[in-house]
């Protein structure tokens, strides 16, 4: 009877023992291109003759991949308080076809991604401006800012702001520091906060002449330049906070800003539908119109166009640059 025992409970053990290794999460692995993964276990990319358009939903904004030569497209999914952790992270080629459908997320080994705004690339890595909570049962919102490899797409850092709900857009200097717009309104301050290296959070502009703040980048002088959506200032600060200059687009209501090597600023208006060019020492010229709720977009080098997420219509959008 012992020996009968015995045997049992050696099952038993040897079943738990299985159930919690196939239980252990699987080693952190990014999402492969289109293709097809075989019963054995053998990849095959889909080959470059198919075209698959789609994976974005709810992009606020896009970064560019330089090491691939792809654009990263962050997707919202749904609000936090409707379904949590449902964000994810696309692959895009230039044509806008899909590359990776599902890059990162919406859930990876440990942590997840929630509802992703802004988004930057810098050194390697890229930067998302995330947050925590938000969610039905009525937890708090916060802002956390979480880092990929951009190789890899392994989480390598998650800075959290307690003060502050969530950043809108995000520009992130050679140094690693953070510079976030908090739009603000309805009681709300409006403010651009700074987040240093180590993780530390301060105000660096508070108040006028930010005027519902969205749009952030760094220039090629290491400058803060934002845009407001109440008006058409485009702002640039130096790193202690003191306005340089103040520019104007074309149009009100504006939300992406793309800064190149030469000076030229692209400037998009998410309320009214336009993009602006403002050179270098001269006025704004309107070089596009009619876009609906144009994001905050970005530049892809690769193809020498402005792409431009369009909010909730779940696209991108997408202007060729002469040269």
């Amino acid at each position: 009877m012992k020996a009968i025992v015995g045997a049992a409970l050696a099952s038993l053990l040897l079943a738990g023992t299985a159930m919690a290794q196939a239980a252990a999460p699987p080693p952190f692995s990014a999402g492969l291109p289109l293709g097809v993964t075989d019963a054995q276990g053998k990849y095959t990319p889909m080959s470059k003759n198919v075209k698959v358009y789609g994976a974005i939903y709810s992009v606020e904004s896009c970064s560019y991949d330089p090491t691939r030569g792809l654009i990263i497209s962050p997707n919202r999914g749904a609000a936090q308080n409707r379904v949590p952790n449902d964000a994810f992270v696309s692959l895009i080629n230039h044509d806008g076809s899909v590359n990776t459908p599902l890059w990162i997320g919406p859930v990876h080994n440990g942590f997840s991604l929630n509802e992703p705004f802004g988004s930057d690339v810098v050194n390697g890595k890229l930067y998302l401006a995330d947050s925590d909570g938000g969610t039905a049962d009525g937890a708090k919102r916060v802002s956390v800012v979480r880092s990929f490899d951009l190789k890899t797409g392994v989480l390598v850092g998650e800075v959290r702001s307690d003060e502050v709900a969530w950043f809108n857009d995000i520009a992130v200097a050679s140094d690693g520091t953070i510079y976030g717009s908090q739009t603000g309104g309805n009681g709300v301050p409006e403010r651009i906060y700074k987040v240093t290296p180590d993780g530390k959070t301060s105000v660096f502009i508070d108040g006028k002449p930010l005027a519902l703040p969205n749009g952030v980048a760094i220039d090629n002088d290491g400058n803060i330049v934002v845009v407001n959506i109440t008006d058409d200032a485009v702002l640039t600060f130096d790193k202690a906070g003191k306005l340089l200059k103040t520019e104007h687009a074309s149009m009100s209501g504006n939300d992406g800003l793309v800064i190149l090597k030469d000076g030229t600023k692209y400037v998009s208006s998410v309320r009214l539908g336009g993009v602006s060019k403002i050179s270098p020492g001269k006025a704004s010229t309107l070089i596009a119109t009619g876009i609906p709720s144009p994001a905050s977009m970005c530049y892809d080098p690769g193809a020498n166009q402005l792409v431009i997420p369009m909010n909730a219509n779940n696209g991108l959008s997408f202007i060729k640059l002469g040269k």
